[in-house]
């Protein structure tokens, strides 16, 4: 297997006043392509921290991040979006859709920001709503669709662009726990059809859906 992310010695540190407090200390992971990882620790470990840097959304204070073997650290704004865009499909807790677009346009957004035509968007958005289980959930709007179905759409606009990883964060909290370990069986045929996935939580029991475990603690990550 390939080695699509490398974390070396990553330090993360904010300013609160002049006093400088760091939240990473020393980081370092490796991801391969295929692997469901997942980082497990409570509130205020640094979970949101390391997430962020994986997704492109901040960059480290110190250290080394490298993306599918490309150094982050020499990114601008523009350059970091784009990676976004096409490595990092991102499913949240909150589900995060637009609640006046229905099913496929929301799955359709990221093809619309990566500049693919309409007719091949609507088609890859449609593939992709099928293949989470919501083919008849097309035209319906997020208000119209159970936890669960809002967490399938979300999961489908992640996967439509095709990313090098399907990064999760809590992607239960906000579900029962059927419907949540429903959508944990998802991510295990994702993962088994050779999708990459890293998955932020809390919950030691969504955890062991993960073939691999990493802890986080205070800044500090263990395997």
């Amino acid at each position: 297997m390939s080695e699509i992310l490398n974390m070396e010695t990553i330090c993360k540190s904010y300013y609160m006043g002049e006093e400088e407090i760091e939240v990473l200390h020393n980081v370092n992971l490796k991801v391969h392509s295929g692997e469901f990882l997942s980082i497990l620790g409570p509130s205020g470990s640094g979970k949101s921290t390391i997430m962020n840097i994986i997704g492109c959304l901040d960059v480290p204070t110190k250290g080394k991040y490298y993306l599918s073997g490309l150094d982050i650290e020499s990114y601008d704004e523009v350059a970091l979006a784009k990676a976004r865009n096409k490595e990092i499909g991102f499913v949240f807790q909150s589900f995060q859709l637009l609640p006046k677009s229905s099913a496929l346009k929301n799955v359709e957004l990221p093809l619309v920001y990566a500049g693919v035509p309409a007719g091949e968007r609507r088609e890859r958005a449609a593939s992709m709503l099928e293949k989470v289980g919501l083919g008849d959930r097309m035209r319906n709007y997020p208000n119209q669709l159970s936890g669960g179905q809002q967490q399938r759409v979300a999961i489908a606009r992640a996967l439509v662009t095709e990313p090098t990883i399907l990064l999760a964060d809590e992607p239960t909290g906000a579900l029962d726990q059927k419907t949540g370990n429903q959508v944990m069986e998802l991510f295990e045929e994702i993962n088994q059809e050779g999708r990459t996935i890293i998955m932020i939580t809390h919950d030691t029991n969504i955890a062991k859906y993960a073939k691999r475990v990493v802890h986080i603690l205070d800044g500090y990550l263990t395997e």
